[in-house]
C-alpha cells in the first residue's frame, strides 16, 4: 500500500516531526502539484486560503500546528465536508507564561532596562525611573478560552483578582464576568488578550477601550495582532493614554509598525508565545496523531471546536 501524500505548508518542526512525515508519508510542497492531496498540514498563522483550497478538489483534512484557524476558509471547510484539526490545550500553559511574562517585563521596565544597562547608562550614574507593579493588580482576561482560563488560573495563584468577557457567561467560573471589552477594561488595570482571531474579533480593542483602561494600565496581547488597532494603540502609548503594552502579535507581522518599535513602553517578541521546546513537542505530536488517525479512518483526537 502506498504511503498517503501530505501537503505540507510550513516546515515541520521539532526534527523529530519532520522525520515521522518523512517516514510515514510521501511529502509535497508544491500546491500546483498537489491536486490528489487529501491532508494538508500548515499552521494557524499560515492557514489555508480560500483559493488554495479551490486548487485541491481532493481535500479532505486540514492539520493545523497551533490553535489559530482564522487564516482557514472554516465556511468552505463544512461546505465540502473537509475536516480540520488543531493542536489545543498542549500549549495553553505556555502562551498563558507568555502572557504573564510580557505584564511582568512591562510593568517592571525589564526590556528596558536591558538596553539602558548595555548602553552604560546606570554606569555613567543614570536612573531608569520608576515601574508599576503587576501581582495583585485587577486583571481582565479577554477571551475565556483554554488559554485564558489557564492564564486566570496563574494570576489568582499569584493573589490577583481576575475578570473575563466571553461569548456568555460561565456559571462555574470563579472570575467575575464582564459583557464587552470595554467594560472589562474600565474594571481592570491589566488587560490580556487572548480571545481567538477573526473578523468577528478584528479591532476588538481600539480607541475606547484603551481610554477604558486608562493611564496606569497595561494592554498584553499573545492572541493575534488583528485584535487590537495598532494605530490606537500607539497613539495611546505616546499620548500616556495607557501606562505600557506587551505584544506577542501585531497585526501586519513580522512587520512592525514603526511607531511601536520606537514606543520605549512597548515590549516586543517575535510571536513566541507557545515556543517551548515541551510545547512544541507535544503540538507536533498531536498534528501526527490527528493525521495518523484520519488515515487510519479512526476518530480525531482534536477536532476543531472540540
Amino acid at each position: 500500500m502506498s504511503r498517503p501524500r501530505i501537503l505540507v505548508l510550513a516546515d515541520p518542526k521539532p526534527q523529530e516531526m519532520a522525520d515521522r512525515l518523512a517516514a510515514d508519508y510521501r511529502i509535497t510542497r508544491d500546491i500546483a502539484d498537489a491536486g490528489d492531496v487529501e491532508i494538508v498540514l500548515t499552521t494557524g498563522g499560515l492557514g489555508l486560503s480560500s483559493a488554495q483550497m479551490a486548487a485541491l478538489p481532493a481535500l479532505r483534512l486540514i492539520a493545523v500546528n497551533g490553535v489559530g484557524v482564522d487564516a482557514v476558509d472554516l465556511e468552505q471547510a463544512r461546505a465540502r465536508g473537509i475536516q480540520v484539526t488543531t493542536t489545543p490545550d498542549v500549549l495553553s500553559d505556555a502562551v498563558a507564561e507568555m502572557a504573564l511574562a510580557l505584564a511582568l517585563a512591562t510593568g517592571r521596565r525589564i526590556a528596558e532596562g536591558d538596553r539602558f544597562t548595555r548602553a552604560g547608562n546606570w554606569a555613567a550614574g543614570g536612573k531608569l525611573g520608576l515601574g508599576l507593579p503587576v501581582l495583585g493588580r485587577p486583571a481582565g482576561i479577554l477571551g475565556y478560552g483554554r488559554i485564558g482560563r489557564r492564564l486566570a488560573g496563574m494570576l489568582r495563584a499569584l493573589g490577583s483578582q481576575v475578570l473575563y468577557t466571553s461569548r456568555s457567561e460561565k456559571p462555574d467560573s470563579p472570575d467575575g464576568f464582564r459583557p464587552d471589552a470595554q467594560a472589562l477594561a474600565r474594571d481592570c488595570e491589566l488587560l490580556f488578550v487572548t480571545a481567538a482571531g477573526g473578523e468577528d474579533t478584528r479591532g476588538l480593542v481600539g480607541a475606547a477601550e484603551l481610554a477604558a483602561l486608562g493611564p496606569s494600565g497595561i494592554l498584553v496581547n499573545v492572541a493575534r495582532g488583528s485584535l487590537v488597532d495598532n494605530a490606537a494603540l500607539a497613539e495611546a502609548l505616546a499620548q500616556g493614554r495607557i501606562a505600557a503594552a506587551g505584544l506577542d502579535v501585531v497585526e501586519g507581522e513580522p512587520e512592525v509598525p514603526q511607531a511601536l518599535l520606537q514606543a520605549p513602553n512597548c515590549v516586543l517578541t517575535p510571536h513566541i508565545g507557545s515556543a517551548t521546546a515541551q510545547a512544541r513537542r507535544a503540538m507536533a505530536q498531536l498534528v501526527l496523531d490527528n493525521i495518523a488517525a484520519f488515515t487510519a479512518g479512526r476518530p480525531l483526537p482534536t477536532p476543531y471546536g472540540t
